[in-house]
């Protein structure tokens, strides 16, 4: 989780004012406001889960929260995801779901930017066998069978789909894009699930 948090901070420390502002692969967030969505682990547990309670969604946390940290400068950001990381109680409590939430988010910025990347092969083993549970994944993958082309790992039973493991583990929590990469009789069937979701706001 260490390494793929200082794999972030070391990108957008290099991002100009305009990378800033593009849309990200999560909903309508731009690569800040994804940026933003992962220092959430600087707030402390009380009070989130204090807003988790008045707002009764995780979505609709994660909104608030984006909306209302908009203004501040992206050099402060960078510097309080560097400095929060080994005081998050997400990652203390929940390793596994912050690492997928941290890897998928990275892509979700990177992608669109064009500035790709190797992922740690058992950072994306752990990711697909334990996606993040906040975007919903069993909603894509019920009924299908997944197989990486590119390390050993499958997951489930029915029609297949197949690629890389990056774009499973974006198509697995919901991300259209990266359906074009993979391949099976069960691309059409995730590809449909999708549709539904497409115009939503915030990802997990």
């Amino acid at each position: 989780m260490l390494a793929e948090r200082a794999e972030l901070v070391e990108l957008l420390r290099t991002l100009s004012p305009d990378q800033w502002s593009v849309q990200s692969l999560c909903g309508r967030w731009s690569v800040r406001d994804v940026a933003t969505h992962l220092s959430m682990d600087s707030v402390s547990m009380p009070r989130y889960l204090l807003a988790a309670v008045r707002n009764l969604s995780a979505d609709r946390v994660n909104e608030r929260y984006v909306a209302t940290h908009r203004d501040g400068s992206t050099d402060d950001l960078v510097d309080q995801l560097a400095s929060s990381a080994t005081a998050s109680w997400f990652a203390r409590y929940a390793p596994r779901l912050t690492l997928a939430d941290h890897v998928v988010h990275q892509q979700d910025i990177r992608r669109p930017l064009g500035l790709s990347r190797r992922v740690d092969p058992e950072r994306l083993r752990l990711v697909l066998d334990r996606p993040d549970p906040f975007a919903r994944p069993r909603s894509y993958t019920r009924g299908l069978r997944f197989v990486a082309s590119d390390l050993e790992w499958d997951h489930g039973t029915g029609p297949e789909v197949r690629g890389p493991a990056e774009a499973l583990a974006l198509a697995m929590v919901g991300r259209v894009t990266a359906v074009d990469e993979l391949e099976g009789s069960g691309v059409d069937i995730l590809r449909a699930r999708m549709a539904p979701q497409a115009d939503s706001g915030s990802g997990g």
